[in-house]
């Protein structure tokens, strides 16, 4: 028995006519001779009936009164209802299917309750319910616990559903459907000129993932790493292949006289605030006193550079008045820098290629935009810019790096 999992997003089973196309997809893996699980997330975003925003607006959240246990039991409905709508029109098509639920399907997770992990699969209704059925249609983004709760995995959690299901069923791949034509050389709603990508490494999608491109959760990368089971980023309105995640970047390319392309696409994230402290005295034990109380806080930091004679961090725009408080308390005189967005450029081929961060500051600079804070690592090089200069930061490494160049193994017309 060969094993296909598909995963459709929110927008994709939001009416009965996206859901036409889902099962078109179904239907054309079935003529592969494939067994199909097939996993939903809630239909649509707000104000869609059943989207799980929707949902979140019925308690009244944030201030709910119910505990995160409960809050769970009503998150979970929206996935629910889209495996039962799905599985029920599948059937009206003469396609045998079953729904199950993600405890159904064998799901267990922690307790933590609204932001579960998956401990483990048991894929044994699954494989029963494929006996008889072609297509099982399981409902993404929640579990349960040993002893029986509902949990749900975050947001995201559907496309982690996925890869966690075809890692315990031995699928053949794992093909995400969303409603963009795979993954992008950059956000097409910044750069015109961005391309779909036809390959792409874990590593790539993972960090392109983690700086700010929604197109797959990073923790159901991870799974598939750890499974190596291939992925394909693909388009729920398009008889594409879309984009192939896999362990090697394809090879043959040039970039200026070099063999290997060394970025793949550019990503980033909105929002931050830059706050830098000055440290004169006693500068390891005032770093720790600073990032210890961000954490005690409950505000994320990022983008981290440390100096003897400075601390420089990123946080989420919203916790900016906050930290100054914390800060200010604290005896330190923080400088402040809101309205920043993190631009980073990501490939797997940078590694071993010197001048590739001369040329995203040269680009930069001929852009007129001024890099507040820089920092690197084998595969990403992160700049943070103002927000106002973030278009002109990400078409300008988009150009400078040939992006949007037709090259057959990178990317090409669709």
């Amino acid at each position: 028995m060969q094993i296909l999992v598909q995963k459709f997003g929110g927008t994709s089973v939001e009416t009965e006519e996206n859901r036409g196309f889902v099962i078109q997809h179904i239907k054309a893996a079935l003529k592969q001779q494939y067994k199909l699980v097939v996993v939903v997330s809630a239909m649509g975003r707000k104000p869609a009936p059943y989207a799980t925003d929707t949902l979140l607006n019925l308690v009244g959240f944030p201030a709910q009164h119910n505990t995160n246990r409960e809050m769970d039991m009503l998150l979970s409905c929206g996935e629910t209802i889209s495996a039962a709508v799905l599985s029920n029109e599948l059937k009206q098509q003469n396609v045998s299917a079953a729904a199950l639920t993600g405890p159904q399907a064998g799901i267990l997770t922690t307790a933590d309750f609204t932001e579960a992990k998956i401990k483990q699969v048991n894929p044994k209704r699954v494989f029963h319910e494929l006996e008889t059925n072609d297509v099982v249609v399981v409902a993404g983004f929640q579990g349960q616990t040993a002893a029986g709760e509902i949990t749900t995995i975050g947001r995201g959690g559907s496309d982690t559903t996925a890869t966690a299901l075809a890692k315990a069923v031995g699928a053949v791949c794992t093909d995400i459907f969303t409603d963009v034509n795979g993954i992008m050389t950059a956000d097409p709603r910044i750069v015109s000129q961005a391309r779909p990508l036809d390959t792409v490494t874990y590593t790539e999608i993972c960090n392109l993932a983690y700086q700010g491109a929604k197109v797959v959760h990073p923790r159901a990368v991870e799974i598939a790493i750890e499974s190596k089971i291939p992925m394909r980023i693909r388009c729920t309105y398009l008889q594409d292949e879309g984009t192939l995640v896999t362990s090697s970047p394809p090879k043959g390319e040039e970039f200026d006289g070099v063999s290997g392309r060394p970025v793949t696409g550019i990503a980033h994230m909105t929002s931050l605030t830059q706050i830098k402290v000055q440290t004169k005295e006693e500068t390891s034990q005032m770093q720790s006193e600073i990032f210890k109380a961000m954490a005690a806080a409950g505000i994320s930091v990022d983008f981290i550079n440390i100096s003897p004679s400075c601390v420089a961090y990123t946080i989420p725009e919203p916790f900016t008045k906050k930290a100054a408080a914390i800060l200010g308390r604290l005896g330190f005189q923080p400088e402040i820098t809101a309205g920043c967005a993190k631009v980073s450029a990501v490939g797997a081929g940078m590694a071993g290629i010197p001048g590739v961060a001369s040329k995203i500051v040269q680009a930069l600079i001929n852009a007129d935009v001024q890099i507040l804070q820089a920092a690197d690592s084998h595969t990403t090089i992160w700049v943070l810019v103002h927000q106002k200069d973030l278009k002109t930061a990400v078409n300008a490494l988009h150009e400078n790096f040939k992006l949007s160049s037709h090259s057959p193994l990178y990317a090409k017309e669709r």
